[in-house]
């Protein structure tokens, strides 16, 4: 979960880009903070590094698949 205090700092965005979904070491599209679809854990990424490998950590079956999803950028979409 991000948390933050000034909300006046931050823009809310209905772009598609937030909705897709990444795979583990694939290059981030954007830097910004990203989590994990199935168990929410968050990372930081910069644009043209990847993304946490499949071995960064562990799922259940329940959790399915690692997938990363961007939740916080200060790029322009």
């Amino acid at each position: 979960m991000v948390w933050y205090k000034y909300k006046q700092f931050l823009a809310e965005a209905a772009l598609s880009d937030f909705d897709k979904l990444y795979g583990p070491g694939v290059i981030a599209a954007y830097s910004g903070i990203y989590r994990c679809d199935g168990c929410g854990r968050e990372v930081v990424s910069t644009t043209t590094h990847p993304l946490p490998p499949q071995n960064h950590h562990q799922h259940s079956v329940a959790q399915g698949q690692i997938r990363w999803r961007l939740i916080v950028t200060d790029q322009p979409i």
